[in-house]
């Protein structure tokens, strides 16, 4: 019966592996098309971005863009699938956004950060979220900005230490709950463990707990619904499921989590039968359900730096890693889960 069972779980395939003369910080798909991005730090400390095709089982150069400072991440979502603008941040601080057929000057540039351009995302692109186009930076400066590709210079949220209260080095950075015209939220995790939920229509902190050590990524879910789930990494290898439909006043949002010593892992959330309950004063409060390890395999030697689902193709997706290495991954079986 096991045997079986097995035969039914998800199994991660790596389908081509390709070898980089540079650092890979990020990798992403260009939406509609088998195309593929990856951005990083040449040897010499300048910007590296290339543009891969998928042919079958191996990957084929399209182009290679040098620029002057190293790239730490990219997206898409704030573009529409006509244009399929990449916005980048890098290492002095700057958010460009390039058009892939004419990357010699880009068609948006400002110096959004006094530090490095940690994380990246963007809303409101690819028919992803209702609401504005928007675009939002992670720095090691501290600050967390939102910004408007059609307002030049100016962000339109900036979200920073209040005075007195330390600068903390801002890791990671995602949208989330863009479900109509008026809702949107950007989640943020430091160096320090902080994760900081900031209500864009409210211009307000929404909430904030710590996880105990720096928090490598946070991603929902899905950008463009209620908000349901919120996933956190630490850099100790252990990752948190947050319940974000339901929040107590005092002691915040349900939490599970889980520590793994993997590169590379698949992990399931189970819903409980009931995803509120009341506690003893009558206030809501969520109920996390749980987690089980559908798959885990070992791809690198070294740790992996991103990774990015298809849009276009389930169970097909892309990482970096830091042996200079991107791999092309075939996830089977997602559909059973």
């Amino acid at each position: 019966m096991s045997a079986v069972l097995g035969l039914e779980r998800p199994q991660v395939v790596s389908h081509v592996q390709q070898a980089l003369s540079y650092t890979v910080f990020d990798c992403k798909w260009v939406p509609r098309s088998a195309r593929l991005m990856c951005l990083g730090s040449a040897a010499r400390g300048t910007g590296v971005i290339q543009l891969y095709e998928l042919h079958g089982a191996r990957l084929e150069v399209l182009r290679e863009i040098e620029k002057p400072k190293p790239i730490k991440c990219g997206t898409f979502g704030a573009t529409s699938l006509q244009q399929r603008y990449l916005a980048t941040g890098d290492f002095d601080g700057n958010l460009n956004i390039w058009n892939l057929e004419a990357p010699e000057i880009p068609v948006y540039s400002v110096k959004g950060h006094k530090e490095i351009i940690n994380s990246i995302d963007g809303v409101g692109g690819l028919g992803i979220g209702e609401g504005a186009p928007e675009i939002v930076t992670g720095s090691r400066d501290g600050t967390v900005k939102v910004w408007d590709p059609r307002q030049k210079d100016t962000p339109v949220a900036n979200m920073e230490p209040v005075q007195g209260e330390s600068k903390r080095d801002c890791w990671t950075v995602a949208f989330g709950n863009a479900y109509n015209q008026e809702e949107r939220v950007v989640c943020a995790g430091y160096d320090n463990g902080d994760i900081k939920l900031f209500d864009l229509k409210t211009m307000s902190l929404r909430w904030e707990t710590n996880i105990k050590n720096g928090v490598c990524s946070v991603e929902f879910d899905r950008k463009d619904i209620n908000m349901n789930k919120l996933v956190a990494t630490s850099l100790e290898g252990k990752f948190h499921v947050f319940d974000m439909r339901t929040q107590h006043p005092t002691k915040g949002f349900a939490s599970v989590s889980e520590k793994l010593f993997l590169f590379n892992f698949l992990i399931g959330s189970e819903y409980p039968a009931q995803r509120s309950k009341k506690d003893s004063e009558g206030s809501e409060m969520g109920v996390a359900g749980s987690l089980s390890l559908l798959q885990n395999v070992t791809l690198s030697t070294q740790p992996i730096s991103s990774l990015d689902w298809s849009p276009d193709k389930k169970g097909l997706c892309v990482c970096g890693a830091f042996d200079q290495t991107v791999r092309v991954l075939i996830v089977t079986k997602l559909n059973k889960i």
